[in-house]
């Protein structure tokens, strides 16, 4: 949600007199009464996993599933897993600190309206900011409530005197629901559906009580999927920084924690802007007035990498604010005869738009 700060005095305007000039200066914490701040943004990238755990529950008769229904290499005890289904790298705009300028002005320049993010981050000036992009958070899909397979057990069943006879039991009764289905199919039963509808639904229905029970031998999976997201804010080049470590017992672990297996993130600054003159760059940071006019960013850009130990998994490239430079747009370009319209990128800080008309007359 952005707010705009209305009626501020025109800071973008060229000097209108020697004693009424607008100044521009590093942004000190705290000096804020006597004009606005604005920041320009850092890139960093938002990380966001999708993690599935499968839980796996024995059934009853998980002992005779060979025996009596032929199913081999069936788990006799429950067991949780851990893995990630899903990847997704976003690159966000953040403050950045040490790009911070504080505006003083002067009661008798001409106002203008500047909008900003609510960290600060500078939006747009005599400009409606565009909305920023949010990602939708990730919603599970509802899970289909199972049958409950002993509600599906006869008298007979229940009354067994022992296990082995209950699974023997619950064996024909599932032979039994698969005879009838593929009667149904072949419309040899009994009691045949009226129409095609009343067919589907009864071979569903089959089909749910076939499963209830058969989970009795060959257990039951249980899947739940989880949302996780983690943020990287480099200053600067990165290699193999330890991300985080997921292990397949416990899902998501603490970084220092052996039993996951490491997730690792690499940065690189792929050298796209040239570097400013730092000679020049700290004449200009000593100096206490500065034209007027608005800093902005030019982005360079940079590469990030992920590895599963020392495989790759994810390289992608985006524009970042930190690995390029600052320029200061001079006053000329906001003549106070025109009518300016600037639209920053709110990720890097860069020029998206600029418009400039002039007033009706």
């Amino acid at each position: 949600m952005n707010r705009i700060l209305g009626i501020l005095p025109f800071f973008l305007l060229s000097f209108l007199s020697s004693s009424a000039q607008t100044q521009v200066s590093e942004y000190l914490p705290g000096v804020t009464s006597e004009g606005a701040v604005y920041f320009l943004p850092k890139t960093a990238l938002r990380i966001n996993l999708l993690v599935e755990k499968t839980s796996y529950q024995p059934g009853d008769f998980a002992n005779y599933a060979q025996r009596y229904m032929r199913l081999n290499d069936v788990k006799q005890e429950a067991s949780t897993q851990y893995r990630i289904i899903n990847i997704k790298l976003m690159a966000v705009g953040v403050a950045d600190s040490t790009k911070g300028y504080a505006l003083k002005y002067d009661p008798k320049t001409v106002a203008a309206n500047v909008a900003l993010a609510e960290d600060g981050r500078l939006l747009a000036i005599n400009a409606e900011p565009k909305a920023q992009q949010t990602p939708a958070p990730f919603v599970p899909q509802k899970k289909k409530k199972r049958l409950d397979p002993r509600q599906l057990m006869s008298q007979e069943i229940l009354s067994a005197g022992s296990t082995a006879k209950m699974a023997e039991l619950t064996a024909r009764e599932i032979y039994d629901l698969r005879e009838n289905r593929n009667l149904l199919i072949k419309g040899q039963a009994d009691f045949m559906p009226k129409d095609g509808a009343q067919l589907k639904l009864m071979l569903n229905q089959l089909d749910e009580q076939d499963a209830a029970l058969t989970s009795l031998f060959k257990g039951v999976y249980d899947c739940d999927t989880t949302e996780h997201t983690l943020m990287v804010c480099p200053d600067g080049p990165i290699n193999r920084q330890l991300l985080f470590r997921l292990s397949q017992v416990n899902g998501l672990v603490d970084t220092d924690d052996l039993s996951g297996a490491p997730f690792y993130i690499t940065i690189e600054d792929l050298n796209t802007v040239p570097p400013i003159d730092e000679e020049a760059a700290a004449k200009v940071k000593k100096k206490k007035v500065y034209d007027a006019g608005v800093y902005v960013n030019v982005p360079g850009r940079m590469r990030a990498s992920l590895f599963q130990g020392i495989n790759n998994i994810m390289t992608t490239e985006q524009p970042a604010a930190q690995f390029g430079n600052v320029e200061l747009l001079s006053g000329e370009l906001f003549n106070k005869r025109y009518t300016t319209h600037l639209w920053l990128n709110p990720i890097t800080g860069a020029v998206e738009r600029f418009e400039s008309e002039e007033p009706r007359k």
